[in-house]
């Protein structure tokens, strides 16, 4: 019944709130810049990674059955585009905000991401592509 609160935008709006909402901040001065590069690059990696999915008419949804194996356009240098985005856009709000509490949260993130998520997306890609998706794993690294 609560399924949907178990998605990587939800566990990544967490991780938002608590960076926000963290007391601890540090002056990261030149690093503001860096923040809203990271925040454009997350959003260019995104969309392209979106634009994918709809031309491959596959679902976007972890732990839905995919009906192909999208492995052209951004998906060629990345195996979890929209993650590495969703890291992005934490990496951006903590170096924009100051807060280095965000900077913390990423490793546990990308732990969360890799457990809840990706481990079981590739094994249904496995599953259903067999030696394409073996192919596909083995000359394509899963972040960047």
């Amino acid at each position: 019944a609560m399924k949907w609160i178990d998605l990587p935008p939800v566990w990544l709006a967490a991780c938002l709130i608590l960076t926000w909402l963290s007391p601890w901040v540090v002056f990261l001065g030149p690093l503001h810049l860096l923040g809203w590069l990271c925040l454009l690059a997350g959003a260019t990696i995104m969309v392209a990674a979106v634009l994918s999915f709809r031309m491959a008419r596959t679902t976007i949804i972890p732990r839905q059955d995919p009906s192909a194996l999208i492995t052209t356009g951004i998906y060629r240098w990345s195996r979890n585009p929209i993650y590495l985005a969703d890291v992005l856009f934490l990496v951006g709000v903590a170096l924009i905000l100051g807060r280095c509490l965000g900077l913390v949260l990423v490793p546990l993130y990308i732990y969360l991401l890799d457990r809840r998520f990706i481990r079981g997306e590739e094994a249904r890609l496995r599953a259903a592509f067999g030696p394409k998706f073996t192919d596909y794993a083995a000359s394509t690294r899963r972040w960047i």
